[in-house]
C-alpha cells in the first residue's frame, strides 16, 4: 500500500499549496492513504474543526498532532473519539485521547500512533515516548493491521534518529517532523522501517518556518516580547514523503521525498 505523510500545514499558506497539489498527486501517486501534520494548521497553532474539514475535503484522511495541538478545545472530542482520524501526542499528559488510532483503508486497517520527543519548544510534561511506544505495540500486538505508521514530533536529530532505529523492523515507518526544515536522510532501515529525520512544512519559503521575519527578529535582536505573525505572501512549499509498504510483513518497500515549490 501507498502511503502519503504530509509535514507540518502551517496555517493558511500551508492549507492553500496543500490544496493545489493533493488532489492530483493522489491520483497520479495512485495514494490509499493520506496522513497530515496538522498541529500548526489554524493561525499556527492547533487545528480548528472546520479547518479539519476542509483539509478532509481535500483528501487528508489522518491528523497526527504536536504540542499545540490541545490548544483549540473545539478539537479535544475529536481527539478522544475513536472514530474521528486525528490524535494529539499519545505521550504529552495533557493532550486529550490515547494518541494512536486505527483507520481503514481499502488496503486494509491501518494504526497511526503520534509521539513527542523530550524537548519541543517551551518545557511540556511528557511520558518518555520509547516506554509509550512499547506499550501502544504490545497492547495492539494481536490487533490485525496492513502498516502500523509513527510520527515523531521533536527538537532534537538524536532523539528522531535513536527511535527509527529502535523501532527498526517493529513498524512500517517513523516520519520526524517540527522542524519545518526538510532532511536529505529518507532511508529504509536495515530491518525495513522506512525513516526521515524531518518531512519538511507546507507553508511560506521566505519566512522563519511560516513566521514572519520582523515579528521574530526583534526578539531576538532585541531581547523584545513579539507575537508569532504568519507570513501570508511568496511562494509556498509542499514536503511530504511517500512510502511504500507490503500489506503482507508490514515492512516498507521504499520512501520517496517529495517537494513541490509553487508561486
Amino acid at each position: 500500500m501507498r502511503v502519503l505523510y504530509i509535514g507540518d500545514v502551517m496555517a493558511e499558506p500551508g492549507i492553500e499549496i496543500v490544496e493545489q497539489v493533493l488532489p492530483e498527486l493522489r491520483h497520479t501517486e495512485s495514494i490509499d492513504l493520506v496522513i497530515a501534520q496538522a498541529e500548526n494548521v489554524t493561525g499556527g497553532k492547533s487545528m480548528s474543526l472546520a479547518d479539519m474539514k476542509r483539509l478532509q475535503e481535500i483528501g487528508i484522511d489522518f491528523f497526527t498532532g504536536g504540542n499545540h495541538t490541545p490548544k483549540l478545545t473545539e478539537l479535544h472530542p475529536a481527539l478522544e473519539d475513536p472514530s474521528q482520524s486525528v490524535i494529539g501526542p499519545a505521550n504529552m499528559t495533557d493532550c486529550p485521547g490515547p494518541g494512536y488510532k486505527y483507520i481503514d483503508t481499502k488496503k486494509g486497517r491501518v494504526l497511526v500512533v503520534s509521539l513527542m520527543g523530550e524537548k519541543v519548544g517551551s518545557p511540556i510534561d511528557i511520558d518518555n515516548p520509547l516506554g509509550t511506544i512499547d506499550k501502544i505495540l504490545a497492547e495492539n500486538q494481536d490487533d490485525d493491521r496492513v502498516a502500523t505508521i509513527v510520527n515523531f514530533h521533536g527538537d532534537y536529530s538524536s532523539e528522531k534518529r535513536i527511535i527509527g532505529y529502535y523501532l527498526d523492523g517493529r513498524v512500517s515507518a517513523v516520519i520526524g517532523d517540527h522542524w519545518h526544515v526538510p532532511t536529505d536522510d529518507a532511508m529504509i532501515l536495515p530491518n525495513g522501517t522506512a525513516h526521515v529525520t524531518d518531512v519538511g512544512m507546507c507553508g511560506t519559503i521566505h519566512s522563519s518556518l511560516g513566521v514572519k521575519f520582523d515579528s521574530v527578529i526583534p526578539r531576538w535582536r532585541d531581547n523584545i516580547q513579539t507575537k508569532n505573525e504568519i507570513e501570508l505572501d511568496g511562494p509556498r512549499q509542499f514536503n511530504a514523503m511517500l512510502i511504500d509498504v507490503d500489506k503482507d510483513t508490514g515492512r516498507a518497500n521504499s520512501i520517496l521525498r517529495i517537494q513541490k515549490i509553487l508561486d
